[in-house]
């Protein structure tokens, strides 16, 4: 009887750690709200450590807004750029700041920047889980490209999200 227990206890324990992360992904591997509002918590955290405020934007893996947000003293246009580097990074699996150098050095991805919807500053950041992009984070406000990057990219990684498959 003993046996039977401790293979209950063992299944309800591994059920658990890997509900862990699963708690804020769809099962249609996107994010939800729940994900969304723990990203902007840990974007927040991680720009406080900066002493900055930022605009954060959250996209489910087929690019809906599931989030905007916009913290006090933070400049309007800060929003629909945070958004708008979301967006650059979910539809190209790229951080932002790594597409805007790539397009820099190459002749070829230049226009990049004249699409309407992209937005070649850093900031962005896929979020991926188990090799499947399941939405992005963007970041604005944070002082620099860099900052909004390295503010979006620790954001998902505290979650143990990855921003690379």
């Amino acid at each position: 009887m003993k046996t039977g227990k401790n293979i209950i206890i063992t299944t309800a324990l591994l059920f658990m750690s890997c509900m862990a992360s699963a708690q804020y992904v769809q099962k249609e591997n996107s994010l939800n709200q729940a994900g969304a509002l723990k990203l902007a918590e840990q974007a927040g955290i991680e720009a406080q450590k900066l002493d900055k405020k930022v605009s954060v934007a959250v996209l489910n893996s087929s690019g809906v807004t599931l989030l905007l947000l916009k913290a006090d003293n933070v400049g309007p246009h800060n929003t629909e750029a945070s958004r708008r580097k979301a967006y650059t990074s979910l539809s190209t699996k790229t951080p932002s700041l790594d597409l805007m150098k790539n397009a820099a050095n190459s002749e070829s991805a230049k226009n990049l920047n004249t699409l309407p919807e992209l937005l070649l500053l850093g900031g962005g950041a896929p979020v991926w889980k188990d090799g499947e992009l399941i939405g992005s984070l963007g970041v604005s406000g944070g002082g620099s490209g860099e900052n909004d990057n390295n503010i979006a990219m620790k954001a998902i990684e505290n979650l143990g999200f990855k921003t690379n498959k």
